[in-house]
């Protein structure tokens, strides 16, 4: 089966342009894939295609990098801030074009992937493979049992739909609990407790798609070799019939 990525994602991994100039490129007709011009964003690149920019072949960055970073606060899941804020990439060696995989909210820690494997950011994004995180809330107070049922079974409702997750279980102290789950809804962990009058304090996440942070610190990172990234993918990437009703 062949491998396919984002046009956008492609160039970017090419050293062309960031992934949002790409998409102004992408539309501006100067990228081709196989002698014909792509305009659609979303266009996907399959790893054996040819693709031209300005009527020169550009090829995709073989040379696969991959950084665990336990995020701290206070920092921005991007390459770079208009307001100059601290980004992740300023926590990591300067070396190639690394861009991270997903997002976590400026005061969120905890597990973030650092690639320029387009292939792999594609995979752990998209919406349609429903890939699993663990999280770790810190909450106002004290959660009841009828509200981790709640939770547990299904009932809250936020704008997108019914909200599942994995499980959910307080932890040593009882304003804490960790939940998992495999929707990629914008700020919906915050969102879920804020339906039940509870307010995050902290979210930190302790797992994403079977990479965790033990042992390593605070703002601390560190490379993975591509043999054990792969590993743990194909281990922990068997979620999409599963959870294809989430």
């Amino acid at each position: 089966m062949s491998k396919k990525i984002r046009l956008n994602h492609y160039l970017s991994n090419a050293g062309i342009s960031s992934r949002r100039k790409a998409e102004e490129l992408i539309q501006s007709g100067t990228v081709e894939i196989n002698g014909t011009p792509v305009l659609k964003l979303g266009s996907l690149v399959d790893i054996n295609d040819i693709v031209k920019y300005n009527g020169k072949i550009i090829k995709n960055n073989n040379n696969k990098i991959y950084i665990l970073l336990n995020k701290p606060k206070n920092c921005i899941c991007s390459t770079k801030d208009q307001f100059n804020r601290k980004t992740v990439i300023d926590l990591i060696p300067k070396i190639h074009r690394l861009f991270p995989i997903g997002r976590l909210d400026y005061s969120t820690t905890g597990v973030l992937l650092i690639t320029n494997d387009g292939f792999l950011t594609e995979k752990l994004t998209h919406p349609k493979f429903h890939v699993k995180k663990i999280y770790h809330v810190y909450l106002d107070k004290e959660i009841n049992s009828k509200d981790l049922d709640e939770i547990r079974k299904g009932k809250i409702y936020l704008k997108e739909g019914k909200v599942k997750v994995s499980f959910i279980k307080k932890s040593f102290q009882k304003n804490q609990v960790e939940i998992g789950l495999s929707i990629g809804w914008n700020r919906i962990i915050k969102r879920i407790f804020k339906k039940l009058n509870y307010r995050v304090n902290h979210l930190d996440r302790i797992n994403f798609a079977g990479f965790h942070k033990k042992n390593l610190k605070i703002g601390k990172w560190c490379f993975l070799d591509e043999k054990i990234v792969n590993k743990i993918v194909e281990k922990n990437f068997f979620y999409e019939k599963k959870d294809k009703h989430n």
